[in-house]
């Protein structure tokens, strides 16, 4: 039970880890397009909400992982 705890656990901090990547790659690409002002903050506010659902994603698997491990 507790294995499959930690395994659930570091695919989800996997994905969120991607995710946080795919985020990061979206937002250099669009400061080196130079984009005006108000179609980089466009881009920027779409990215917000992917952000912080990846990070609570990686979070919410780290604490599966810290739950499994302490309990196993």
């Amino acid at each position: 039970m507790y294995d499959i705890m930690i395994w659930v656990g570091a695919v989800l901090s996997l994905a969120g880890l991607l995710g946080l990547v795919w985020c990061i790659v979206r937002v250099l690409r669009a400061k080196r397009a130079k984009l005006p002002d108000e179609d980089l903050r466009k881009v920027l506010q779409s990215i917000v909400p992917i952000n912080l659902g990846a990070l609570l994603m990686s979070v919410f698997g780290l604490i599966l992982v810290a739950m499994g491990a302490y309990l196993g």
